[in-house]
C-alpha cells in the first residue's frame, strides 16, 4: 500500500501546496525522506499538486485514487521504466512544477455484465483488456457504434488502448503506438486464431465498443480496466468518458508526447 506524506514550501504561503505519495519501495521511501527534509507535506485533499514517487504502476494508482480531487500529478521515477514519470531530482522541485508542461488525459469507462447478472463499472487510462480465463480461446463478437464488425474473434483476448496505454500491453500485443492528440483508440487482438490475419483497428475516440462473450458458460472471460479485474464476463462496453480527466505534469525537455514519439523508433 502506498504511503502518504505532505508538504508546504519553506519560502511562504504563496508557493503551491504539495502532497507526496510513494510506492512503498525502499527506494521511493528514501526519496520521500529526502524531500521531507526540505519541504513540509500537506494532505492530498489540501494540496495544489500531488508528487508521485515510484514507477508507472504507482502513477496509475495515484490517478485512480485521487481522480475526483482533480489535482495535477507530477511523478518522479523511483521504479524501473518510468514512462509516465519525470527524472528524480530533489532540488528546485517547486520551480520544476511551475515550469512543467500539462497533459490532460481522459479515461475509458468500462461497463461489464457478469454471468450472474451483476453490472461492474471502472475506468482505465491505459487500456481495457478482455482475456480468456480458461485453457480455451475466447470467442468474442465485436461491435462498433452498434454495428457488428467482427462476428467471431477467436483469440486469447482483445484490448482497447488509449494513446498513453498504446506503449504498454497494447504494444506487447503488436498493436500500434498512438501519438498524443490523435484522438483515436487502438483495438488490438491478443494472439488471434480467427480471423487469422486480422491485426486490429484504429477507432475514433468517440466510438462505443461492445464485446459479447459468445460462449460464457464454457469459455470464461475476465476484463481488466488498468489494474482492476472482473471475472465471469458476459459482455463489456467501452467508451471514452470526456467528463472525467487527469492532469499529468512533465518537465518541458522530457514531455510525454516526445516519449511516445521516441517509442516508434526504439530498437
Amino acid at each position: 500500500m502506498a504511503s502518504t506524506e505532505h508538504f508546504v514550501g519553506k519560502r511562504g504561503l504563496s508557493l503551491p501546496r504539495i502532497a507526496c505519495v510513494d510506492s512503498g519501495s525502499s527506494r521511493a521511501n528514501a526519496s520521500r525522506r529526502e524531500l521531507a527534509a526540505q519541504y513540509k507535506f500537506v494532505p492530498p485533499e489540501e494540496s495544489d499538486v500531488i508528487i508521485a514517487l515510484g514507477g508507472d504502476g504507482l502513477v496509475l494508482h495515484v490517478i485512480h485514487e485521487y481522480l475526483d480531487l482533480g489535482r495535477p500529478i507530477f511523478g518522479m521515477n523511483r521504479g524501473t521504466v518510468g514512462f509516465l514519470l519525470n527524472a528524480y531530482r530533489p532540488d528546485l522541485l517547486i520551480e520544476r512544477i511551475q515550469a512543467a508542461k500539462e497533459v490532460i488525459l481522459h479515461p475509458l469507462r468500462m461497463t461489464a455484465k457478469t454471468v450472474d447478472g451483476k453490472v461492474e463499472e471502472s475506468f482505465a487510462f491505459n487500456e481495457v483488456s478482455i482475456l480468456r480465463h480458461t485453457r480455451q480461446t475466447a470467442n468474442v463478437r465485436i461491435s462498433i457504434d452498434g454495428v457488428v464488425r467482427v462476428p467471431l474473434l477467436a483469440a486469447d483476448g482483445v484490448i482497447v488502448a488509449t494513446s498513453t496505454g498504446s506503449t504498454a500491453y497494447n504494444l506487447s500485443a503488436h498493436g500500434p503506438i498512438l501519438p498524443l492528440g490523435t484522438n483515436v483508440l487502438a483495438l488490438t487482438p491478443v494472439s488471434p486464431f480467427r480471423p487469422r490475419h486480422w491485426r486490429g483497428a484504429l477507432l475514433p475516440h468517440t466510438s462505443v465498443v461492445e464485446f459479447e462473450n459468445l460462449d460464457p458458460h464454457k469459455r470464461s472471460l475476465s476484463v481488466s480496466a488498468d489494474f482492476k479485474e472482473f471475472l465471469e464476463i458476459v459482455s463489456v462496453e467501452v467508451l471514452e468518458d470526456r467528463s472525467r480527466m487527469v492532469k499529468l505534469l512533465f518537465d518541458p525537455d522530457h514531455s510525454l508526447e516526445e516519449r511516445i514519439r521516441e517509442e516508434q523508433f526504439a530498437s
